[in-house]
Formats: structure tokens, C-alpha cells, sequence
């Protein structure tokens, strides 16, 4: 028997194939998303903030009905609170030396502190500022300064403020004005899924960081629905500027894959020094804000470019002490032949291995007995597999205990005799991303899963994934690259390249030099692709992998698209 890490420290009972302690994760988080209070029947989480205080980390997100600790980023728990305004949009919180404040957007927030985040206890140190704030942001700096920071708005700018660490959190002076959108030489920041939407974006999310003397100011636009929902940067010598573009903007993007956006996050080191984003992804399928939380690791290059690695940003990553990194696995189960007990016919079995977080496969029950499976193909080396449970016909609205999920997963190398890899039968834990890491890999071909209980509705599944890698022929290395800038509008570009035909997918690799392709766009079977999201002012140096079941081949060579010159 080995024992599984699930998201409760209090349910370690499985049988199979199972980890004792979570090395890696996968995105989206393996969050307990709170079903929302008003219909439709979904869930959500958005806005994060996450904060090391007293060697624990405190996630705080949007709509959650209180915040989560954790000792390692990945095992969250539920932290529920009468002393916060909850159920109000963006979160912040900053640690000044043995203390927490705490504020939300709102007509006129209040500021609470505590300095024991872990028991739920705050008290008000300011009862309400005498303005609005909406995404608001809390930064202290070196010389043991407060600033407050603000905006969401698709007509007004950033804004900021200090706050009187001496005089309960009182405003000093008047508001700042920053700086705001410019969709005529950003063209990320134009509204729409491809940024083809000639409009004021939501220019909201701040977020403030301090490297090497330098104030980074981070901020999200276009919108949150968007998969392209991404976060730019300004840096400045001060706090309230003046403030500097910085020329790879965005710094955080996630276009394609399994789960979009990369948007409206907060950026932190853990224990070790390491550099992290904790994101906003969207589904936006029940409602625009049905979203899921993502993080993704972070730098700061030798010249001071802030970056966001999330390439490969939904495979499975390591995380710890050492230097993250993707691990290397692979997607095993993408468009493969699938199986189920049943099926609504609007909600077929292809949805669940589309790579589409916004598709859905469901049973027409949610009876124990319900199954899905899929057929990897070959005999694979399987080392992760993660489940992403939709929601269908639910109706619960809120936290209750009888949310969670109980299953049993099974493999197969000739779809007839089945061995136990997974039990979760007993599970008590709400896990709707489940990520399961193997203690040690499996062989096998079939993958099933069987379900014991769901918290209500249909047994549904937006991503039966499973990781490892296949013995089959790597693809070749990407050849032949065309850049078509648009001299017309320099926001666009197109960029195809010659089709290999062992490559499942491509990661295209884009950014202002040769050694800083920070950008990144996963994208599946197809050998073209247009981007509206470029910046006008600046040169693009693009390279192109592929990848497919046996790993990724490095393409070869980098080509540049120059901004009208």
C-alpha cells in the first residue's frame, strides 16, 4: 500500500500507485473553488493574492467565502472568517514585520490587521477610507513606507495613495495618477479572445514589486472573460513614478493550452528566494466570472525584465526548494479514443481530451457506476494523471460539507483485466482539479475512472489528462519559419512554419531578443497561427518547438519581425 497526498492532510487512505509527498503540481491550482452564492450553480475564485508571513502562505482570491494557508504551495486549506468582507471582489494583503492588513474593494473599505492570520481573527484599524477602491493593492517598502494602490475601470487610469503606518492607515496627501491604457501601441491589451476588439480594455489589477531599487507596478487588461487576460508592467525609480513601459509587456500571458489567462495575479518569493505569479484563468462558459486560479514561476532577468514562465504552464511542473521547472511529461491522452458509461448527447466523450477547459464531457447521471475511459494508444509510462471536474446541473450555491468527490481509478495494457491505480473512495476532501503525482510510474494503456460520489448533478469531466511519455518518434525539429508582420497595424502578425508530421503540437516562442523569448502560445496540430497582441514600438524575435508524446525537439534558429523598419 502507498499512501496518497490529497488536498486534506486528514485523508491520506488509498491503495495503488500514489504519492506520499506532492513534488510537482499542475494548473489550474487544486483549489476547494466555492460554488457561487448566486445562479447559475458554478464556481469561482479570482483576484489572488498570496503572502509569506511566519513561514505559512495565505491565499486570498475573490469570492472564496474566506482564505487558504499552506505549507507548500500546492496542500490548501480553508481558513472561513466573520471578520473579513468576504464576499467583496479583489483581495489584498501585505506583511509589515509581525502583522497582516487586510483590505477589499469597496465604496469605503475598511483596513484590518492581524498578526495570527491562521485563527480567523482580525480587528479594524481604519474603519473606512473616505473613497472608493476597487483592486485594490497593498505594497510596503524598504524605508517602511505603506502605499495603496487601485483601478478598474475601462475609462480611468491606476491610481495611488501612502498610508499613514503611524496614524491607523489614514491617506497622505491626494491620490496619484499613474498611468493607463494605450490599445494603439499595445496590442494586448485591445479587448476580445485574439484582441481584435477596437474598444477601451479593463484596465484594473495592480500590483506592486521592489527588485534591485526598482519599482515594478504591475497592472491586467484586456479582461478577465478573455483567454488573452494577461498582465503588463511599468517600472519607475519611485513609487508613483514617473513610470517606464517595459518593452516585453506583457510579462504574464497564457493564450492557448488547456486553461487561458494569466491575468489580474500577485507576485511573491517563497521560502527559498524563488520568484512566483499566482494568476486568473478563465472558463467564463456559466457565467463571464467563472474562473480558476493558476501559478506560474517568475524572474527577473540580468537587466532587470520581469518574466513569467508559462510555457508548458499546465503540465506538471516541479516545485520546492530547487530551481522550477517542467518536468518533462508529457500529454498522453489528447483526442485518444474514449469510453463512457453514458453520455448527454450534447456533452460527448471528446470534450473531456480536447484540451479545452471550456468543454465538457458528462454522464446522464451522477450515480456511482458512472465511468469514463480512455485508450492511450500504446503501452505509455504514465506519471501524473489529473482530473478537472466540471459542473453539470448542479445546484448548490455556497460551502457545504457533502462537497466532494470519491473515485476509483483503474489502467489496463489490454482494456480487459484492470488493476487498481488510484482509490479515492473515501475521499472527504473537495478536490475539483485533482492532481495525483505517482510515487512510482505505471505502464499502461487504459485508463478508467470509475465514480463512487459527486457533490451533486452529473459525474462530469472537463480534462481526463494524463502525463508521462510514450516510446514513439520524437518530432523533428521545426524548419522553414515565416513572419508576415502587419506594416499596416504593427500589432499583428501572422507566423506558420513547414509541418512536422510527428509533432501532436507546437510552442511558439516570442519576445523583443534572442535571449529573451518570454512570450509563449501552445498550440495543437495546426502550423500557423496570428497574433494581434504585439507591441508597435518594438522588435519580435520568434523560434518555434514541437513536441508530442516522447518530449519537446527545441526548434532551430531565431527569426525577427521588425517594427516597420
Amino acid at each position: 500500500m502507498v499512501l496518497l497526498k490529497t488536498e486534506s492532510s486528514e485523508n491520506l487512505f488509498c491503495q495503488g500507485y500514489n504519492v506520499k509527498q506532492q513534488k510537482t503540481y499542475c494548473n489550474p491550482i487544486n483549489l476547494s473553488y466555492r460554488f457561487c452564492l448566486d445562479k447559475p450553480s458554478r464556481r469561482e475564485a479570482a483576484d489572488p493574492v498570496i503572502i509569506l508571513f511566519k513561514n505559512v502562505y495565505y491565499l486570498f482570491a475573490s469570492k472564496s467565502g474566506g482564505y487558504f494557508y499552506s505549507d507548500d504551495l500546492t496542500d490548501w486549506k480553508l481558513i472561513e472568517t466573520k471578520d473579513l468582507p468576504v464576499e467583496e471582489y479583489a483581495p489584498a494583503a501585505v506583511v509589515v514585520k509581525d502583522t497582516v492588513y487586510f483590505i477589499a474593494s469597496g465604496e469605503s473599505s475598511p483596513i484590518f490587521k492581524t498578526t495570527d492570520p491562521k485563527s480567523g481573527k482580525w480587528q479594524v484599524v481604519n474603519a473606512g477610507l473616505k473613497f472608493s477602491i476597487t483592486d485594490p493593492a497593498l505594497f510596503y517598502d524598504d524605508d517602511s513606507r505603506l502605499y495603496l494602490y487601485w483601478g478598474c475601470s475601462n475609462k480611468e487610469p491606476l491610481y495611488g495613495i501612502e498610508l499613514d503606518l503611524k496614524n491607523n492607515l489614514q491617506p497622505i496627501g491626494e491620490r496619484k495618477i499613474l498611468f493607463g491604457a494605450d490599445i494603439k501601441n499595445h496590442g494586448w491589451e485591445r479587448p476580445g479572445e485574439d484582441n481584435l476588439i477596437e474598444r477601451n480594455p479593463w484596465f484594473e489589477g495592480p500590483w506592486m514589486n521592489k527588485y534591485k531599487n526598482k519599482y515594478y507596478l504591475q497592472y491586467a487588461a484586456p479582461g478577465t472573460e478573455f483567454k488573452g487576460y494577461a498582465d503588463g508592467v511599468y517600472t519607475s525609480e519611485n513609487p508613483f513614478g514617473p513610470f517606464t513601459y517595459q518593452a516585453s509587456n506583457p510579462f504574464s500571458l497564457k493564450q492557448g493550452g488547456f486553461a487561458c489567462g494569466a491575468g489580474h495575479s500577485s507576485t511573491f518569493q517563497d521560502k527559498y528566494g524563488n520568484y512566483w505569479h499566482v494568476a486568473t484563468q478563465t472558463i467564463s462558459v456559466k457565467h463571464m466570472f467563472e474562473r480558476r486560479l493558476a501559478i506560474f514561476p517568475t524572474a527577473f532577468d540580468a537587466d532587470g525584465i520581469l518574466f513569467t514562465n508559462t510555457a508548458w504552464g499546465d503540465y506538471p511542473q516541479y516545485i520546492g526548494k530547487n530551481k522550477n521547472s517542467f518536468t518533462g511529461w508529457m500529454l498522453l491522452s489528447y483526442k485518444k479514443t474514449a469510453n463512457a458509461s453514458s453520455s448527454v448527447d450534447s456533452l460527448p466523450v471528446v470534450n473531456a481530451f480536447d484540451e479545452d477547459i471550456r468543454t465538457y464531457w458528462s454522464a446522464k447521471t451522477g450515480d456511482a457506476g458512472e465511468w469514463l475511459s480512455v485508450d492511450l494508444g500504446r503501452k505509455c509510462k504514465v506519471n501524473a494523471v489529473q482530473i478537472n471536474f466540471a459542473e453539470e446541473d448542479t445546484k448548490i450555491f455556497g460551502r457545504m460539507d457533502s462537497i466532494y468527490y470519491q473515485y476509483i481509478m483503474e489502467y489496463s495494457n489490454d482494456g480487459l483485466t484492470w488493476h487498481l491505480l488510484i482509490d479515492k473512495s473515501k475521499n472527504k476532501s473537495d478536490v475539483p482539479h485533482d492532481y495525483v503525482e505517482l510515487n512510482n510510474s505505471i505502464i499502461a494503456r487504459y485508463i478508467k475512472i470509475n465514480n463512487s460520489h459527486i457533490p451533486d448533478g452529473k459525474f462530469a469531466i472537463s480534462g481526463l489528462r494524463i502525463f508521462g511519455k510514450a516510446d514513439v518518434t520524437k518530432s523533428g525539429q521545426v524548419k522553414n519559419i515565416i513572419l508576415e508582420r502587419d506594416l499596416t497595424d504593427l500589432r499583428n502578425i501572422k507566423v506558420s512554419w513547414q509541418k512536422d508530421k510527428n509533432a501532436t503540437g507546437y510552442m511558439i516562442n516570442y519576445g523583443i531578443s534572442k535571449d529573451k523569448l518570454y512570450n509563449h502560445l501552445m498550440i495543437y496540430e495546426d502550423n500557423s497561427v496570428e497574433l494581434h497582441n504585439l507591441n508597435t514600438r518594438t522588435d519580435y524575435y520568434f523560434s518555434v518547438d514541437s513536441f508530442n508524446e516522447a518530449g519537446v525537439t527545441i526548434g532551430k534558429g531565431v527569426k525577427v519581425a521588425k517594427a516597420g523598419r
